[in-house]
């Protein structure tokens, strides 16, 4: 696209208009998604254990997406010599957000679920904004009538309890939830470190039941082929992203920070392989916290991993 025709029309700066992800069409009618990829937020956190603040996060990351969206006919990657989502021939659509119960984890939950089910119905990816880890749970749970699954899960913590008091639906649940449902057939679970809020009987119940789990430090010792190399090739990939997976340094804004994650290109390096490697058929993106981050980094890493995600799945296909 020439100068002049970026010229063309308003300019339509990042600050400018209504924070839609990407700044990409708003659909308010879930019967009508006609797209490649669908947004749905997910602005759900009853289910942490410590600090609260991740129902804010599809907003913070709707509005950091804007940066991401001068309107240059897609984004040209210098390094890959490609441009990533050419406008005019892939469709993003931003559905706007499930609707949230106060208090009512059953009914918010269900209500998440739905919405994924009808991007899938449309034959559109799910992308879902968190929403603190347990959004997983009904994103997980909507793919039970489709082709089966393998989990990849980027995070600091396991996130593989059965039941705690009680709890089997807050955030530290959901790869236990997905092991036991039928349609997912193994997890990789990728950057779990330090002291955890897993027991060591957790661990060896995750391996039990298929999981492969890497610390960021086995994951910078194999580096990123090493790693896809343990993941099964060929299969379709439901891929979920806990901020809290990357290093406070640059991830400040989340409700349960862990020194010692990842930066951003190792963890766009493994996304990148991912969409080589397999068919990815979901992806959520959760626990961004923005209070927690005045200076707004922890949603511009959240939006940005995002958009050359989808940019490279898309590409791929």
């Amino acid at each position: 696209m020439s100068s002049a025709e970026y010229d063309k029309g308003r300019l339509n700066l990042p600050f400018v208009g209504i924070c839609t992800f990407g700044k990409n069409p708003y659909v308010s009618d879930w019967d009508a998604i006609d797209s490649d990829v669908a947004i749905l937020g997910a602005p759900y956190d009853f289910g942490t254990q410590w600090r609260a603040g991740a129902r804010f996060g599809p907003r913070s990351i709707r509005e950091a997406s804007t940066l991401f969206s001068f309107g240059h006919g897609g984004a040209y990657d210098f390094e890959d010599d490609i441009t990533y989502m050419p406008s005019g021939e892939v469709s993003v659509v931003d559905l706007g957000d499930a609707d949230i119960i106060h208090t009512d984890t059953v009914q918010s939950h269900a209500n998440i679920e739905y919405g994924v089910r009808k991007i899938l119905s449309a034959g559109a990816l799910p992308v879902v904004l968190g929403g603190d880890h347990s959004i997983n749970i009904p994103c997980v749970a909507a793919f039970d009538d489709q082709e089966p699954i393998h989990i990849v899960q980027i995070d600091a913590h396991l996130d593989f309890v059965d039941e705690r008091h009680g709890v089997r639906f807050g955030h530290g649940n959901p790869m236990f939830r997905a092991a036991e449902s039928s349609h997912v057939t193994g997890l990789s679970q990728i950057g779990i470190r330090n002291v955890s809020s897993t027991s060591k009987e957790g661990y060896a119940a995750a391996r039990e039941a298929g999981s492969d789990i890497l610390s960021v430090r086995q994951f910078r010792k194999l580096g990123v082929e090493g790693v896809l190399e343990r993941i099964p090739a060929g299969v379709r990939y439901y891929v979920t992203i806990d901020i809290d997976g990357f290093d406070p340094s640059i991830a400040p804004g989340t409700g349960t920070p862990s020194h010692g994650g990842f930066l951003y290109y190792e963890g766009l390096e493994l996304l990148a392989g991912l969409a080589e490697r397999g068919t990815v058929v979901g992806i959520d993106l959760v626990e961004v916290a923005p209070d927690y981050d005045h200076s707004g980094s922890t949603a511009t890493l959240a939006a940005q991993l995002l958009m050359n995600f989808i940019g490279r799945i898309l590409h791929h296909r």
